[in-house]
């Protein structure tokens, strides 16, 4: 494993293997380690997806975690998910074929060629004085060289795409996309990667079925909202719902 060139200010914790690098990284996060330590393994044993989801991490693809430390309350704590899409997608797009398309579905779904080929976890902890939030930890997953099987929504790699890149190099080019839009993000605040986020959006305006616990709701994609929220115009005519968690399908996709 080849140390990859990281943004200024970045301390980079490499592992052959771990359980998971989020759970690294906020162990490491409680114990005091600084803003913008980046946990990479090569394998996770126990990784982890979004509501608890296992997450397939076999060697060939890239698992990390970040530390980050800003200065939120905790109701902005989601908005890291979409920064960190958003990144990650501009990460992606000159890599990939012309042909090739890349979007985005919410909440931080990155998808080439309408199958997902990453996975993002942010994951706030304790808030501290004032309520403000302690840490933050941003996990992300990316399919290189290989993806699952038998998925809700489709899955692809890389490799599919027709895209060859060492792990050391597709790291260097995340991190610093992941430097621009933090800093960003920081400076202007979320509308900056909203207007982002909207101009890579899978099927806006299209029929959309939004799977909650137990229940699906059924409209059409409207927007995100300034928070982040899924904004969802019932088939019936009356107002949008803003939907904070849940699972985005599109019928017909």
């Amino acid at each position: 494993m080849s140390a990859p060139a990281l943004p200024a200010g970045w301390r980079l914790d490499a592992r052959a293997w771990v359980g998971s690098t989020n759970e690294e990284a906020k162990r490491l996060a409680l114990a005091g380690e600084p803003e913008f330590t980046l946990v990479w393994a090569l394998e996770q044993t126990e990784g982890r997806g979004r509501r608890g989801r296992a997450w397939s991490s076999p060697p060939g693809n890239l698992y990390l975690s970040l530390i980050l430390r800003p200065d939120i309350a905790p109701g902005q704590a989601a908005q890291i998910g979409f920064v960190a899409a958003v990144a990650l997608a501009e990460t992606l797009r000159p890599l990939l074929p012309g042909k090739v398309e890349l979007a985005l579905k919410w909440p931080n779904d990155v998808l080439v060629g309408r199958r997902k080929i990453s996975g993002i976890l942010p994951e706030a902890l304790a808030a501290g004085e004032g309520g403000r939030v302690e840490a933050l930890v941003l996990g992300i997953g990316v399919n290189v060289a290989s993806h699952p099987k038998g998925t809700a929504w489709p899955a692809t790699d890389l490799s599919a795409a027709g895209v060859s890149i060492a792990l050391e190099g597709l790291l260097e080019r995340l991190a610093g996309a992941l430097d621009h839009w933090i800093a960003l993000w920081r400076r202007a605040g979320f509308a900056p990667v909203r207007a982002r986020w909207m101009e890579l959006a899978l099927a806006r305006g299209a029929p959309v079925e939004l799977r909650l616990d137990g229940r699906t709701l059924s409209g059409r994609f409207v927007e995100i909202d300034a928070e982040g929220a899924l904004v969802l115009a019932p088939p019936d005519g009356s107002p949008p719902q803003r939907i904070r968690a849940g699972d985005v399908f599109f019928p017909g996709l």
